[in-house]
């Protein structure tokens, strides 16, 4: 078939015209600089001329190249910047492209034609490889997971004196005499409680893999490595109490086959870098003395009465309580009664002044002189028309207006302290991926399950707070503590990886 580059309308044949015709010309670009250099030789031009008039010859070549395959454009070029010259910022992406995959490995791949292929449709001659040249794409792909049957031969040794036999040492085990490895049990666990996945789901996924198992195998794994991991989690619990604040919150986590699913409630304390649960069943003031312990900082809830019952019972903490919850409340009745708009807009203008201060470097005496300043004023107006609004104690409004006056007092406290946050927001966000868990689990069969739960989510969900990759945390902690070493928490880790 013949081949006229004036007339061709095929874009995918006109590029690989393109594609050859750069090529042929980088080879005869080669070729002139090549001969220039033979010819000025020939005729005893000095070395230094020689040079020059190359480095001439070269960039004129290199422009000419330039306006045939380069980009297109009419801009000027600009001008270069000096060092001290910061460099102008790139204009964000529109629309949807391809994402940088900075962290994935890659894997060069040279596909090469087939010998048939090997020769010119045109003349019949053969092709000859381009050296160097490619046209280059990238792809991302998936590589299949796969189990495989370590065998473990631990090699004897003995003495000629017949008095000492050694065997070489094998790799860690969960349990003594243990089949499934500590990776293999991490995967499970972190499939079960980081990506939802029931036991029975992954039973089936791993069939489809190649391995037969069932979800009893998988539980006594994970269970294994939960009692290994169990002092991490006291641990990680004991630290968290050690804060000067912390957020507190509760949601539904049933144990299933009990007389009563719905009384059981996994509990959060979470910080910036750190958040652990625990499992009760219930809410009361005793869970909530289980869980606070002795922690003496500053707490931030919701309206739940049993951190009050406790703090009035024993309770060295600070109660203080969250404007996102108050704000909620006003939100949900607004449409009935639009005396709610200026309650919201009110404490809208609380969250405007928070994010004004988040513009500067952090700075404890600024915040503070703002929230005394500028947010008080706010809380005085919204403190006027809660006395002055009218609406019946029972309805929507009235209870909204009744749950921000029982609160007042932890409502206002972060006027006085820079250290308290506006909301509670955070804890919230980390009970998240609990609750997806719940949603697939339908909570724990046993209470042993409850404390396996509390132990993985607590483990998993702060290493994803502290930036570490939550299944090498896990691991890494594991091998520490099969060595008998202390098991690094997650905002530690690092440290002790590099170390």
């Amino acid at each position: 078939m013949s081949f006229q580059l004036e007339t061709e309308k095929d874009v995918e044949r006109l590029r690989q015209a393109a594609l050859l015709l750069e090529a042929e010309n980088r080879r005869l670009v080669a070729r002139v600089v090549e001969l220039t250099r033979k010819l000025m030789s020939a005729q005893g031009q000095d070395a230094e001329e020689l040079q020059l008039r190359l480095q001439e010859v070269e960039r004129q070549l290199a422009q000419r190249t330039a306006e045939l395959f380069g980009p297109s454009s009419e801009k000027r070029p600009r001008p270069r910047q000096d060092e001290g010259d910061k460099p102008e910022e790139a204009a964000p992406q529109q629309g949807h492209g391809p994402r940088p995959q900075s962290t994935l490995p890659t894997l060069e791949v040279v596909h090469t034609l087939e010998e048939p292929d090997k020769q010119c449709p045109k003349c019949g001659g053969a092709l000859a490889e381009m050296q160097g040249c490619y046209e280059e794409a990238e792809e991302v792909d998936v590589v299949e997971r796969r189990f495989v049957l370590h065998r473990h031969k631990r090699q004897k040794y003995r003495c000629g004196c017949g008095g000492c036999v050694e065997t070489a040492l094998g790799p860690p085990k969960l349990q003594p005499g243990g089949r499934y490895s500590v990776d293999f049990a991490v995967e499970v666990a972190v499939a079960k409680y980081l990506d939802h996945l029931p036991l029975e789901r992954q039973v089936r996924i791993m069939a489809r893999e190649g391995l037969t198992v069932d979800s009893q195998t998988l539980w006594d794994q994970v269970e294994a490595l939960a009692r290994l991991l169990a002092p991490a989690h006291e641990a990680l619990h004991a630290a968290l109490l050690t804060r000067d604040v912390l957020g507190g919150d509760e949601t539904r986590w049933p144990l299933l086959g009990s007389k009563n699913p719905k009384r059981w409630h996994a509990w959060a304390l979470c910080a910036p870098d750190a958040v652990v649960y625990r499992i009760a069943e219930g809410r009361t003031a005793e869970d909530a003395r289980a869980m606070l312990k002795d922690f003496s900082g500053i707490l931030m809830v919701d309206g739940l009465g049993s951190y009050d019952s406790y703090a009035g019972h024993g309770g060295r903490f600070t109660l203080v309580h969250c404007w996102a919850h108050v704000r909620r409340k006003f939100v949900e009745c607004e449409e009935k009664f639009p005396q709610a708009t200026e309650a919201i807009e009110l404490i809208g203008e609380l969250y405007a002044l928070e994010r004004e201060y988040k513009v500067g470097p952090p700075d404890a005496a600024r915040l503070l002189e703002l929230r005394q300043h500028k947010s008080r004023a706010v809380i005085d107006r919204l403190h006027q028309w809660a006395r002055g609004v009218q609406a019946l104690p029972g309805s929507a409004l009235g209870q909204a207006v009744k749950y921000m006056s029982n609160m007042w007092t932890g409502l206002t406290r972060f006027l006085s302290d820079a250290r308290v946050p506006l909301d509670n927001n955070a804890t919230e966000r980390a009970l998240r991926g609990l609750v997806v868990g719940r949603k697939n689990h339908y909570g724990s069969r046993s209470r042993r399950g409850t404390e396996v739960a509390a132990l993985f989510y607590s483990l998993l969900e702060t290493a994803k707070l502290c930036g570490v990759d939550p299944k090498r945390y896990l691991r890494e902690a594991a091998l520490a503590a099969l060595r008998g070493e202390e098991i690094p928490l997650p905002h530690q880790f690092e440290a002790v990886a590099v170390g």
